[in-house]
C-alpha cells in the first residue's frame, strides 16, 4: 500500500464523523485530507505535558488517550478519556495559546490524526460547514462537562459509576480499576465495593 493510501485508509474514520454532522463534498474532503496530519503515539508518550502549550485539536482514529491532572498531593484527577472517534485537546491552551495545566498521555498504541491552529481556522475561511462543525464539537464536549459536574455535586458514587459504565462501555476491560477511580474522584477500593454491590443485586 503506499503512501497516499495508508493516508487515505486514516482519514476515513474522520471523513465518517464530519458526515455525520454535516456533509461534506469532494473539495472540502480534500481540504480536510489536506489540513490534518496522522500521528502514532506509543503507550505511556505524551501527547501534552502540563507548562507546554496545546498545538493541536486530536481526532483519535485507534487507541485511547486520557487528560488528566496531578494535584500538590501527587493525586490523579482524570477529566476525559478518549478512544476510537473521539476528540481530544486542551481547548483553552489551545485557542489562547496559554501554557497547559493539563497532561494528556497514552494509555495503549494510538493513531491520531492532528490539526493545528492555523490548518483549523483555514478550514474555517475556505468552507462555513467547518466552523458549524466545530462549533457543534465543542458545544458538545461543553454539555458533557457541565453534565460531569453535575453528576460530582448531585448523585451518589455508584450512580457516577453507572454513568461512566453509559458513556464508555467500550473501555471498561481496557481501563485499570485507578483509572477509573482517578475518573471518578474515588479510591479504587471503592470502585471494587460499588462492583461487588452490583453484581449481587
Amino acid at each position: 500500500m503506499d503512501k497516499d493510501n495508508i493516508i487515505g485508509a486514516q482519514i476515513n474514520p474522520l471523513m465518517a464523523y464530519f458526515d455525520q454532522v454535516i456533509p461534506l463534498n469532494a473539495e472540502e474532503k480534500t481540504y480536510v485530507a489536506k489540513s490534518f496530519q496522522p500521528r502514532l503515539y506509543r503507550k505511556r508518550q505524551y501527547v501534552l505535558q502540563e507548562g507546554d502549550v496545546c498545538k493541536h485539536f486530536n481526532f483519535v482514529v485507534r487507541g485511547c488517550l486520557r487528560m488528566y491532572k496531578i494535584d500538590e498531593k501527587g493525586n490523579m484527577h482524570i477529566l476525559q478519556f478518549a478512544s476510537e472517534d473521539w476528540w481530544i485537546t486542551d481547548m483553552g491552551s489551545f485557542y489562547h495559546k496559554e501554557p497547559s495545566q493539563l497532561n494528556i498521555d497514552v494509555l495503549e498504541d494510538t493513531m491520531v490524526l492532528q490539526i493545528n491552529y492555523e490548518n483549523l481556522t483555514g478550514l474555517y475561511d475556505k468552507a462555513p460547514k467547518f466552523n458549524r462543525i466545530f462549533r457543534v464539537l465543542i458545544e458538545n464536549s461543553h454539555i458533557a462537562l457541565q453534565n460531569r459536574l453535575l453528576q460530582n455535586i448531585s448523585i451518589s458514587a455508584e450512580e457516577r459509576y453507572l454513568s461512566f459504565l453509559k458513556a464508555y462501555s467500550h473501555l471498561t476491560n481496557r481501563i485499570p480499576q485507578t483509572q477509573i477511580a482517578a475518573y471518578l474522584g474515588i479510591t479504587p477500593e471503592f470502585v471494587s465495593r460499588i462492583r461487588n454491590g452490583l453484581s449481587k443485586k
